[in-house]
């Protein structure tokens, strides 16, 4: 049986001298794990469309429940983004949560949408790494299940709160430290309240366009970070990769 598909390639893995096993991240399948066939060789045509963060139209044969690649042709390699190495491993990081917070054949449109988004911010829209990363972060998080709650203190509903707990995903004030949760509170400015609602609640056209200061887009980078990690319960290789080229 033959399957057409569009897909991301969100990780490639060896599976012999000559072949390949590819992960893929498909509208209306989710994940997927394709073999392909010779992409090793260094003549081979899947080598293009079969790079990883390389997005392109899929024709796979099933064949006693696995799937390999008969065809691949590229719609989009981002090359302005390979040209880069600290966008390049941002958006291998991008791949990688990806991974972790799709399933087989559970249809996620939306989160492809929002890595394919992304990936053409760093590459083509030329916006900020801080900025399409805490996209990420939050969205990302919405999307797997964690929206936060960003209406104000969670006791006494204050408007201007200052902290944002972690574990809970919820505003407080400095004085409403709630006895049901034992999670870390960061400082949050008003600021950087609005800027997580945006992101939160936007059109997903829509998800650049906003701006804010040096120092909210700080404390923005890092509450999305910190959000998103302490929700997925782990660490990222591809994140302690891409901050150690910061350093």
């Amino acid at each position: 049986m033959y399957l057409t598909i569009q897909g991301l390639v969100i990780r490639v893995t060896d599976y012999n001298e000559r072949d390949a096993l590819l992960t893929l991240l498909t509208p209306d399948h989710g994940k997927l794990t394709v073999k392909a066939r010779g992409l090793r060789r260094k003549n081979s045509p899947l080598i293009a469309p079969c790079q990883l963060l390389a997005y392109g139209d899929f024709t796979l044969f099933e064949y006693r429940g696995m799937y390999t690649i008969n065809e691949a042709a590229s719609i989009e390699l981002f090359q302005d983004l390979r040209r880069d190495l600290t966008k390049l491993s941002l958006g291998t990081y991008f791949a990688q949560a990806a991974e972790v917070l799709s399933q087989e054949d559970l249809p996620n449109p939306e989160l492809l949408s929002l890595v394919l988004n992304c990936l053409y911010g760093l590459s083509r829209l030329n916006v900020p790494e801080d900025k399409v990363k805490a996209v990420f972060e939050l969205r990302s998080a919405c999307l797997g299940g964690y929206q936060p709650d960003l209406f104000g203190c969670h006791v006494c509903g204050c408007q201007t709160p200052e902290l944002f707990d972690l574990s809970a995903g919820r505003l407080e004030c400095r004085g409403c430290r709630s006895a049901d949760s034992d999670g870390i509170r960061m400082p949050v400015a008003e600021g950087t309240i609005e800027a997580m609602r945006y992101i939160t609640l936007c059109s997903p056209k829509k998800l650049f366009g906003f701006s804010v200061g040096t120092e909210t887009q700080q404390q923005l980078s890092q509450i999305a970070e910190a959000y998103f990690t302490t929700q997925l319960e782990r660490g990222f290789s591809t994140l302690d990769f891409y901050k150690s080229l910061l350093i």
